[in-house]
């Protein structure tokens, strides 16, 4: 099954099942960009719009996009502020999708389907105003190395997702390359004690 279809068929239930991942993540980009100051933002990997949500109450200009159509059709019904649209985007190739430059790129889930992440840190790159900033939570490679990945139940099955492991010196690498510098670097872990960390955020400027 393809990205796009799996993400698809996850949708009617990715708000509502159990997913430690995609609850850490929103915790996480709230308390990475919190105190950051910017009015354009240019989210990648919306979904159903878990971040959307809280982006719009700081941000004036929101475009948020997603490969999956059935995940967009969720968020526009949830969120319906003029300020933002909804667009339905392929990251890994040019984006000719905007023209716009932005104050943040925002990057949630979405990089462990991708198997090269230069195209994604040079296009975000592209699409940022001096001094704007790329952000991005994943889930931790040491997650990946323990056998975690995307994956759901759908009646009787349980659908894995296509993923690629990425360490993080590819992360730190493909953003030096773009000619990013890094700001900050977390490791965020369970409330339940586990020692291997879920997620990993990175923040990065473009000076």
């Amino acid at each position: 099954m393809s990205i796009e279809n799996a993400y698809n068929e996850w949708s009617s239930q990715y708000d509502t099942n159990k997913n430690r991942t995609r609850d850490l993540d929103k915790q996480v980009s709230w308390e990475m960009l919190r105190d950051l100051d910017f009015e354009s933002v240019l989210e990648l990997g919306c979904g159903t719009g878990k971040n959307t949500e809280w982006l719009r109450d700081k941000a004036s200009n929101i475009l948020a996009v997603d490969f999956s159509e059935e995940m967009l059709s969720i968020a526009k019904k949830k969120i319906t502020n003029e300020n933002i649209r909804f667009h339905k985007a392929d990251i890994t190739k040019k984006w000719e999708w905007t023209s716009e430059k932005f104050d943040l790129v925002t990057c949630n889930l979405i990089l462990e389907h991708i198997e090269d992440l230069q195209v994604v840190f040079d296009q975000a790159f592209s699409k940022l105003k001096p001094g704007g900033h790329f952000f991005i939570s994943e889930l931790h490679p040491f997650k990946q190395y323990s056998g975690t990945k995307a994956r759901f139940h759908s009646e009787d099955r349980l659908i894995e997702l296509e993923t690629f492991t990425h360490h993080v010196s590819e992360y730190l690498n493909s953003a030096t390359k773009a000619g990013f510098q890094l700001s900050k670097l977390q490791e965020h872990f369970d409330e339940d004690g586990n020692k291997i960390p879920r997620l990993l955020s990175l923040l990065f400027k473009k000076s």
